[in-house]
């Protein structure tokens, strides 16, 4: 059997493997399970998450459904998003803008030969200043819900933050209930200038860099009155991801984010990566 084809791609080192599933070749039954072989690092490819490209809706260009590396479906990726922008672009749609749907909505994408650029649903649930308490101390942090959830902890030696321990304790909070949280560590740098680490519910670990939390980060951060847009945020990767917002009587409006993607590879998963689903 000739296997399934798939790219592999990295958006400021958030890696994702993206396959084109509008035959129905992969089965939604199915999605989860090789989502889970196939990113294992060990065992599989290796990635953070995988993409199926679907059809969509009229009005939109394609639909996908998009997975975390442990097989949960995550409503929304702005790093994935950019990538499936590109690879959609690659499988022959011929215009530099498009619109696909997803749990978080409708986006709208821009490919141009040095980035792509998509924007983002309407971020919600801004909350400012609220403490927690966490392994028997008090850490103040924000949140905002920016297509998932997250909350934003200001540091400024977050370079040295123990985001995989704190950030795995305070993902599993009770406060947060059973669905999590992402928790993103931030110092600011200037007035268009922010550095950026987060950990990754889904993922449950640090990843190189994560859109929506780039997106929250900045949000909390010109909320308080710290940033202006357009603001260039260093990820853990030290890639630059540019994000580009207008405030409003009511928020925020108008949410970009904005850079490179690459292509790691193309190839085929092999029927013996899940026998039971592929042969």
């Amino acid at each position: 059997m000739e296997g399934l084809a798939f790219y592999k791609m990295s958006g400021h080192g958030n890696d994702f493997l993206l396959v084109d599933n509008r035959p129905g070749t992969v089965a939604e039954s199915d999605m989860a399970a090789l989502v889970r072989a196939a990113c294992d690092r060990k065992r599989g490819v290796g990635a953070d998450g995988m993409v199926f490209i679907q059809e969509g809706p009229e009005g939109v260009d394609f639909a996908w459904r998009f997975f975390n590396d442990d097989g949960n479906v995550a409503e929304m990726c702005g790093n994935a998003a950019r990538c499936a922008a590109l690879f959609v672009h690659m499988l022959g749609l011929d215009r530099p803008t498009m619109r696909f749907l997803t749990l978080a909505g409708v986006i709208r994408a821009e490919v141009r030969p040095d980035a792509v650029k998509v924007q983002l649903p309407p971020a919600r649930d801004l909350e400012l200043d609220f403490d927690l308490e966490v392994d028997g101390r008090t850490i103040r942090m924000s949140g905002v819900n920016t297509g998932v959830p997250h909350v934003v902890i200001f540091d400024e030696n977050a370079e040295r933050a123990p985001v995989k321990d704190l950030g795995r304790t305070i993902r599993f909070h009770p406060h947060f209930r059973s669905a999590g949280t992402n928790v993103n560590f931030v110092r600011v740098g200037g007035e268009h200038d922010m550095y950026n680490r987060t950990y990754e519910r889904g993922v449950e670990d640090e990843t190189l860099a994560c859109g929506t939390g780039c997106l929250a980060s900045v949000l909390v951060a010109a909320a308080k009155g710290r940033v202006a847009s357009p603001v260039a945020v260093t990820t853990q990767g030290g890639e630059i991801l540019t994000v580009h917002f207008t405030r409003s009587a009511s928020g925020f409006e108008n949410l970009y984010l904005e850079g490179p993607v690459r292509v790691v590879c193309s190839g085929r998963l092999s029927p013996d990566l899940m026998p039971d689903q592929t042969r």
